[in-house]
């Protein structure tokens, strides 16, 4: 019998076959799924902002960040038996969810998501498999580890796979 496991905002959780890991409420916020398929792990995150550094708490939630979270994740994933040198990606998310009339780069938030975590998977020398983002909808995905596949059901465009 399988499971699904949920990762909340600024959240952030592993799984191995037969469970499958979710997130929903993906609008700007991006989920990022590493997976090592050879070993059948995975994990997601759920992040919120780009950056830890204009956080002003003294212990900062680390699946809040990008900068933070995929460090975090590693971490877990290394715990439960990932090899770094065999993770992959996949990431859905990082909308525009509302149009400003400024050019201000502070509100480019979705995208400014995308590219933080982009940066730091390059970084880290983790191949981007696929990926889902931009446009203006929101997004929930499922990943199976079994499968591989990460499902994404976007608000008013119906599901597809990964």
């Amino acid at each position: 019998m399988s499971n699904v496991i949920k990762v909340g905002m600024a959240e952030l959780n592993t799984v191995g076959p037969p469970d499958t890991i979710r997130t929903s409420g993906l609008g700007s916020c991006v989920g990022l799924v590493l997976y090592d398929e050879i070993r059948l792990v995975a994990g997601m995150a759920h992040v919120m902002l780009p950056s830890s550094s204009l956080c002003r708490q003294a212990r900062p939630n680390p699946a809040k960040y990008a900068d933070t979270a995929i460090p975090a994740l590693l971490k877990c994933l290394e715990e439960d038996g990932a090899r770094m040198f065999s993770l992959k990606a996949k990431l859905a998310g990082g909308a525009q969810m509302f149009s400003f009339s400024t050019g201000n780069d502070m509100m480019r938030i979705g995208p400014r998501n995308v590219e933080a975590i982009k940066e730091k998977l390059n970084q880290l020398r983790i191949p981007i498999i696929a990926e889902d983002v931009g446009g203006s909808s929101g997004r929930t995905i499922e990943f199976d580890p079994q499968s591989k596949k990460l499902h994404i059901r976007t608000v008013n465009q119906g599901t597809k796979e990964i």
